[in-house]
């Protein structure tokens, strides 16, 4: 009798640990198809996301080489894209009076870049002259406040802050020839430990950002800050 209870006994743990054995290797398989699902759909993302910057690149390269710069060319992102047959113009008779906020500057690892903040300020003349306002009816101010005191920063203070020439100053040079005017915030300036002969020779200087701003818009200039146009 007692042979026949162990065997009994015997023959239930085999089957307990060969049916353990089988929900192992189940588990492992459920696993294996899982892993190899992910994969196979990491790489598919991958390869969607790959195509898409790729063909994304291909489009901005046609779209770049066709812009045009009818005033400033300060790299591909001043350009503006040509539109055949517009059925929407601007009233080339009025004035436009444009006041850009720049408080931003260009992360270090584009420090070799015009800021930009000015390159916006370049896109938008740009813009407006290739929708037939004559250049002469634009008349721009740039007030100055934040990082951005740095990039209008002389050559020498522009090296001593990122080890090389400031890139900014041909852009600033163009945009004096135009009338533009270039007004600093002192109040960042001296939080900012920037002196005024740190500074370009064309920029002034306020006591506050706010007043120029304030000043400027009841005089009729729309406001500009950070590319996007405050109305």
């Amino acid at each position: 009798m007692g042979k026949i209870v162990m065997f009994i006994l015997t023959c239930f743990v085999c089957m307990s640990g060969f049916s353990q054995s089988t929900n192992l290797d189940s588990i492992l398989n459920v696993r294996k198809f899982q892993r190899d699902s992910t994969l196979r759909a990491a790489i598919h993302n991958d390869s969607v996301k790959i195509d898409k910057q790729f063909t994304e690149t291909e489009k901005w390269d046609r779209m770049s080489a066709s812009a045009l710069h009818p005033v400033m060319n300060v790299g591909e992102f001043s350009g503006v894209i040509p539109v055949k047959d517009p059925t929407e113009i601007p009233d080339p008779n009025l004035d436009y009076k444009f006041l850009f906020e720049l408080t931003s500057l260009n992360p270090d690892s584009a420090a070799k870049d015009v800021d930009y903040g000015l390159t916006e300020v370049a896109r938008v003349i740009n813009l407006h002259v290739a929708s037939g306002i004559p250049l002469k009816k634009i008349s721009v101010v740039i007030v100055i406040h934040g990082p951005a005191l740095k990039a209008f920063g002389t050559n020498a203070y522009y090296k001593e802050q990122f080890k090389m020439d400031n890139p900014n100053i041909k852009v600033v040079e163009e945009l004096k020839k135009l009338g533009t005017k270039f007004i600093a915030c002192g109040q960042a300036m001296a939080f900012m430990d920037v002196k005024r002969e740190n500074m370009l020779p064309d920029v002034r200087v306020s006591i506050t950002a706010q007043t120029v701003i304030s000043s400027y818009q009841l005089k009729g200039y729309l406001l500009w800050w950070g590319g996007a146009g405050k109305h």
